[in-house]
């Protein structure tokens, strides 16, 4: 499977990078890596259009952009010119395997090949935070878009007892499958899937780190699929998204807990009582 780079220089570098993620990730780009100039952005081949890039629309910032295609195989090349070790406090670290290991009190290995996760990103930094404030003893857990698998393997770390992690790409789930091996993280269980196949399933807590479009949508399924008592983690959108949000989730039936912000992007806890 080949891959489409596009490297994009950002004017200021924020919140303009911040802006065009979101707006990118609703367009079938899978990961993004951020620079000092801006970011890089990749999408399989098949799924690349130019003339997408170029309606993209005007902003209160600059920005320009530079297509460069990229074979599977050199993948590993372009994340580890680009991947420094996440720290989480000094709760978590997550590495790449030719990174040192730090003293910390996880220390999770992501080899990310494409898939979407590596905890650079603002929400992924704050849901990997998040999970050390929950108690994962002996609960059933739902990592929704799973990406790379980071936050199912924390929790299994943690002492979740059962985790699914779901994505709608192939390759993410391949990928948390490895990183879950990886991390001698056993008893996950990672397929291929959408909100819908959540239909019959019981979580203790759900976490989902997606865009607020697809949160809008799968809202009424994830209720459903909460036990009662149960905890819902969202993030994947700006603090300015709060409020459409937080309706949805309170008209579906839960209770606001707090919100939690890191450089204009959101994470919100709900519970079902």
């Amino acid at each position: 499977m080949d891959y489409v780079g596009v490297e994009f220089t950002v004017e200021p570098v924020q919140p303009g990078s911040d802006v065009l993620i979101a707006l990118l990730g609703d367009l079938e780009y899978e990961s993004f890596v951020q620079n000092d100039a801006g970011f890089e952005a990749f999408i399989q081949k098949d799924f690349f259009n130019e003339e997408v890039l170029e309606s993209l629309g005007e902003f209160d910032f600059k920005y320009q952009w530079s297509v460069q295609n990229i074979k599977q195989e050199n993948w590993n090349e372009e994340w580890e010119k680009n991947f420094p070790p996440v720290l989480v406090e000094d709760k978590c670290c997550i590495r790449a395997s030719f990174h040192e290991v730090q003293k910390v009190q996880l220390d999770i290995i992501i080899n990310p090949k494409m898939s979407f996760g590596t905890g650079h990103h603002d929400t992924t930094w704050m849901m990997s935070r998040a999970l050390f404030d929950l108690d994962m003893k002996g609960k059933n857990v739902l990592d929704m878009g799973c990406g790379t698998g980071v936050l199912a393997i924390i929790a299994k770390k943690l002492g979740a007892e059962k985790v699914v992690g779901i994505d709608i790409d192939d390759w993410s789930i391949e990928n948390s499958i490895e990183n879950a091996q990886l991390n001698n993280a056993e008893g996950i269980s990672f397929f291929k899937g959408n909100a819908t196949d959540l239909e019959g399933k019981n979580f203790d807590i759900i976490l989902a780190n997606i865009n607020r479009n697809v949160l809008l949508t799968d809202m009424p399924q994830y209720f459903k699929s909460t036990n009662s008592g149960g905890q819902l983690l969202l993030s994947g959108f700006f603090e300015n998204d709060f409020d459409e949000l937080n309706k949805k989730a309170v008209a579906c039936g839960y209770v606001f807990d707090s919100k939690v912000g890191r450089n204009g992007w959101a994470l919100l806890k709900y519970r079902k009582v």
